[in-house]
């Protein structure tokens, strides 16, 4: 598939899928794109005679054979690049510094915080040691991601602290510059906790599920009742005390709360940057099914519509999902790799063993390595950096492909015992959320640009 055309709202759009090119078209070029593929003009025009002047046709297709000569419309395809036969370099690294939670959320991939296994903290000499491997394994490249991780990682403070002070000296005498990250479900959060984090740039992830039933149904204390009121109030706080900077509120949608916008919404009057995703799970009646698709599809368009008013009335909120690049999006190894996970990205457990991303932890069978003698196992290793979305049956035809870069491989291991295998209903879901975001961030670039008069002639929003 070379091109995707879809349409939201009256607003038909173009995608060029090599490039990633977009443009905004109207239905005389739409009707076009049915039947043009760059090497047919005459036939264009005798399948659209009846309902078009051929002169106008004609026209239209001068300016597709200009963006053809451009490169932005049925570009060649992509060629794998040399990189991945190269050693990989680790970029990012996330320390499970705690296998333990002081919640119970229902849907927890985690297993409540345990993994599967014994509940734990991490050393501070495991964490060091894992740091340690992201800069020697990581070579010439100065910028580096660690994410501190659990369970709960608050539950382990004095590591966490330990780890932070040991990370930002490292920097200073390696020369590299380490993005910290932290996620945590605010219970533990206190003024001189988040003191500490702002004082040295600690991203913040804070998990929190939209309304207060939304939350308190899937996000108990292990004694059954709520967290909403307790997390809310640290977060309120946390967010006022960086300026609404350096943080995501993070949250879970599932089957209960199918009308997930609104949950989004809820958090937009807690703070602006925000991330709300599908719950991932093949079982439980929680479990998003293919039944509820138009109603998540519906949610993402309404979601997508009242983003982009807000944004243009100057009020607007940031929502990762739609935050796409259609100008400088990512480099062609990124475009078909995604997070790196097993050859760029690792997971270090709190006895230090090495998995491929923090959702792999305890699947023993993707055991990767350990922080005393690295990767062990360079053949998984390999099996990882070589699942790129060219090397997936399924994605090779996906219009999206280069956008998801083959999707989650823990979500696809999950319901397909194959990483090269993606997770159906979460592509769907991918799909929906990227022509809503290329959407939004075509009309944002013609606003920007002082061309939305034209656009919005035909272009309504939600009331």
């Amino acid at each position: 598939m070379r091109i995707h055309k879809f349409s939201i709202n009256g607003l038909n759009i173009l995608l060029d899928v090599n490039s990633g090119a977009v443009h905004i078209i109207d239905s005389l070029t739409n009707d076009i794109m049915d039947i043009f593929d760059g090497n047919n003009d005459d036939q264009v025009v005798d399948g659209l005679q009846t309902k078009y002047d051929p002169q106008d046709v004609r026209e239209v297709m001068t300016e597709l054979h200009e963006l053809i000569e451009q490169g932005l419309l049925f570009a060649p395809d992509i060629e794998v690049p040399l990189t991945f036969k190269q050693q990989p370099i680790v970029k990012s690294l996330c320390l499970h510094v705690a296998h333990d939670c002081n919640l119970r959320c229902r849907y927890c991939f985690a297993g409540t915080g345990d993994f599967g296994h014994s509940r734990g903290l991490m050393s501070k000499e495991v964490g060091e040691k894992g740091i340690e491997f992201i800069i020697e394994k990581s070579g010439p490249r100065k910028h580096l991601d660690i994410d501190f991780f659990g369970g709960e990682p608050l539950v382990n403070m004095d590591t966490v602290k330990h780890l932070v002070q040991y990370a930002r000296r490292r920097e200073q005498e390696t020369g590299k510059n380490i993005k910290l990250t932290l996620t945590t479900n605010g219970v533990l959060l206190n003024k001189e906790n988040e003191q500490f984090l702002n004082d040295n740039r600690v991203l913040l992830v804070l998990s929190l599920d939209g309304r207060r039933e939304v939350h308190d149904r899937m996000r108990p204390f292990a004694g059954g009742c709520g967290s909403y009121d307790t997390v809310v109030n640290n977060f309120r706080r946390v967010i006022a005390s960086r300026q609404d900077k350096n943080y995501f509120l993070r949250g879970t949608f599932t089957a209960y709360n199918l009308d997930f916008s609104e949950d989004v919404l809820d958090m937009a009057a807690i703070g602006t940057q925000l991330s709300v995703e599908p719950v991932v799970a093949d079982e439980g009646d929680y479990a998003l099914k293919e039944e509820h698709l138009p109603i998540v599809f519906a949610q993402y368009e309404k979601l997508a519509l009242e983003y982009l008013q807000r944004k243009l009335n100057g009020q607007g909120f940031e929502f990762f999902h739609f935050n796409v690049d259609l100008n400088n999006g990512p480099c062609v190894a990124k475009r078909l790799s995604g997070c790196g996970a097993g050859h760029e990205y690792f997971a270090v457990t709190p006895d230090g063993d090495l998995y491929p991303c923090h959702q792999f932890v305890g699947r023993e069978e993707y055991l990767i390595g350990n922080v005393d003698q690295g990767i062990t196992n360079e053949a998984l290793s390999q099996h990882f950096r070589q699942a790129h979305v060219l090397n997936k049956p399924a994605c090779r035809q996906c219009w999206a492909r280069y956008f998801c870069s083959g999707g989650c491989h823990a979500n696809a291991d999950l319901f397909n015992h194959s990483i090269l295998e993606p997770y159906t209903l979460g592509c769907e879901l991918q799909k929906k959320r990227l022509e809503c975001a290329i959407m939004v961030q075509a009309v944002l670039l013609q606003h920007n640009n002082g061309r939305t008069e034209k656009i919005f002639n035909n272009f309504d929003f939600i009331e």
